[in-house]
């Protein structure tokens, strides 16, 4: 990539990075790659697609092939710790700490490049998702129509991956993240003084061995091999220090790569909410809140995009799933298409996923960019 367009990039993820959107609120950020996509000389844009979604044509030549690229936009709820960092988020409480302005940079880095090059043909769509982070965007997409008013073969899209080398791409056989879902457990009881505690029915302590408890549906209801996932990660409840509360809600979310899995785990978290309400004399209620299913690269696509990827980067094919989720695998569910991991670098100093350090790399922009253009190019060659 010209290094002057890798500058430029860099100034784009960082301008993103600094005034981010959160899922169901990315407008500015919509209107950022908007303007940028007209610079480039781009016509066909469409505006508000499933929410704050932007779907950006772009047509060359005499083919009627198509393929998609999609790059995610919205921020987390996560106040940012960089203190330092001239590019800090000006927004409280919000940060880009998933690298989805990086993942947006370089699909319009991916623009800029198909826009230089004269030798393909075809149709290219270029996704750019609103609500990945758990607002269901790829679903708001779908329901307005996304295959049906900009067709497409195939598509591709990709997620950075801190603690792969930074550049490195990884492509996965099948499964490449797992299904999940996000559950709300309410425990009602009777609040008293927390001196006289036995005229309550402490949903306190149901929420504790609850929590405890939901710990043993993985470890001994889902077969090790298919693996699953158990966190609660909020606790609700109280008002004051000398009361006991009447009411505890208890979030998280499970994770599942096989569809046993996620069966057992379902059970699991319904017959352990039973059980401890009836052992504490409270009430229990489970609320479930709809997540991803396990995204799963397509043979054909899979192959394609290690081909794709190897014109620009070194390719491991050997990593295993991981257990997070992606909006994307609802996209893998109507068309053919495949998801890859591009390494950001060392995971140190807290510079996690979903972490208040974390920091997209700007310097694997040219190689992500480089990728998409790639695999878009080959897909509309492909037989």
């Amino acid at each position: 990539m010209d290094p002057a367009l890798a500058s430029t990039l860099a100034g784009w993820r960082r301008h993103l990075h600094a005034h981010p959107g959160l899922t169901l609120q990315e407008g500015e950020t919509a209107a950022f790659v908007v303007a940028r996509l007209k610079e480039m000389g781009v016509t066909e844009i469409a505006e508000g697609v499933g929410g704050h979604g932007v779907v950006a044509t772009i047509r060359r030549g005499e083919s009627n092939r198509s393929v998609g690229l999609r790059g995610d936009m919205d921020a987390l709820p996560i106040e940012e710790q960089n203190t330092g960092l001239p590019w800090r988020s000006t927004v409280p409480g919000v940060m880009h700490a998933c690298g989805h302005d990086g993942h947006t940079t370089a699909l319009l880095g991916a623009a800029k490049l198909l826009l230089e090059d004269k030798g393909w043909s075809g149709t290219v769509h270029l996704v750019f998702q609103p609500a990945e982070e758990g607002g269901g965007g790829a679903k708001s997409m779908l329901k307005d129509g996304l295959f049906q008013r900009f067709p497409m073969e195939r598509i591709f899209g990709w997620h950075n991956w801190p603690g792969l080398p930074a550049g490195t791409v990884a492509v996965h056989d099948k499964a490449v993240m797992a299904a999940g879902t996000r559950f709300e457990i309410a425990f009602d009881g009777h609040a008293s003084h927390a001196a006289l505690p036995h005229l309550s029915r402490d949903p306190m302590v149901a929420a504790g061995h609850c929590i405890v408890a939901l710990q043993s549906v993985v470890a001994r209801n889902v077969d090790p091999l298919a693996g699953g996932v158990i966190s609660v990660t909020v606790v609700e409840g109280g008002e004051a220090q000398n009361q006991i509360p009447r009411r505890v809600v208890m979030k998280g979310t499970a994770r599942w790569l096989e569809a046993s899995a996620g069966e057992a785990i379902h059970q699991g978290i319904e017959r352990v909410t039973a059980g401890i309400a009836a052992t504490f004399g409270v009430t229990g209620a489970v609320t479930w809140r709809p997540g991803v299913t396990v995204t799963t690269n397509w043979p054909t696509e899979r192959d394609m995009a290690a081909e794709a990827a190897a014109t620009v980067a070194p390719v491991r094919r050997d990593l295993p799933p991981a257990m997070t989720g992606e909006d994307f695998s609802w996209f893998l569910k109507e068309v053919p298409g495949a998801f890859v991991w591009i390494g950001n670098g060392p995971a140190e100093e807290g510079r996690e996923l979903h972490n208040p350090l974390y920091d997209f790399n700007d310097e694997i922009l040219p190689v992500a960019s480089g990728f998409l253009a790639e695999v878009a190019k080959r897909a509309l060659r492909a037989g």
